[in-house]
C-alpha cells in the first residue's frame, strides 16, 4: 500500500504547493524506550510531510496518528526546526474518518488503484505539528 502512495507522493504535494523532493519510507526508531514508525516521510529544506498509510482509515487511527505527528520533532531531532505536516492515505474510509482527519489539519490522500489524489477541499490548510 505505500508504494502506491509514494510514487505520487511528491507530485500530489506539489500540487498543494508543498515542493518535496524525496521520500523515505518506513522510518523506525526508538525514542524514551518507545518503538515508533512513520510510513512515508516526504522531505524538502525546511519542510516534511508525514503519512500514515491503512487499507481501510478508522478515527481510532486518525488519532493515533495525530499523537504520534505532536511527537515527531522530539524523536526525530534532525526535524526539530522543520514545519511538519501530517497525511492520512487510504484505500477505504469508514466512519467519516477522511472527514475528521482534514478537520484535524491532515492532508487527505485516497488511493484509486494505480494512483492517488489528495481529496482535501480547495480551501484546505494543513496543520503544522
Amino acid at each position: 500500500m505505500e508504494s502506491l502512495i509514494e510514487g505520487d507522493l511528491i507530485k500530489l504535494l506539489k500540487d498543494k504547493n508543498i515542493a518535496v523532493h524525496r521520500v523515505s519510507s518506513r522510518i523506525h526508531g526508538i525514542y524514551d524506550n518507545q518503538e515508533y514508525e512513520y510510513d512515508l516521510i516526504a522531505h524538502n529544506g525546511n519542510e516534511i510531510v508525514i503519512v500514515e498509510v491503512k487499507t481501510t482509515l478508522r478515527v481510532k487511527y486518525v488519532n493515533k496518528f495525530v499523537e504520534d505527528l505532536k511527537k515527531a520533532k522530539e524523536r526525530m531531532k534532525e526535524y526539530e526546526n522543520f514545519n511538519i505536516y501530517g497525511g492520512v492515505a487510504f484505500l477505504r474510509s469508514e466512519e467519516e474518518s477522511a472527514k475528521y482527519a482534514e478537520s484535524m489539519g491532515l492532508f487527505v490522500i485516497r488511493s484509486t488503484g494505480n494512483s492517488a489524489h489528495i481529496i482535501n477541499a480547495d480551501s484546505f490548510e494543513p496543520h503544522i505539528f
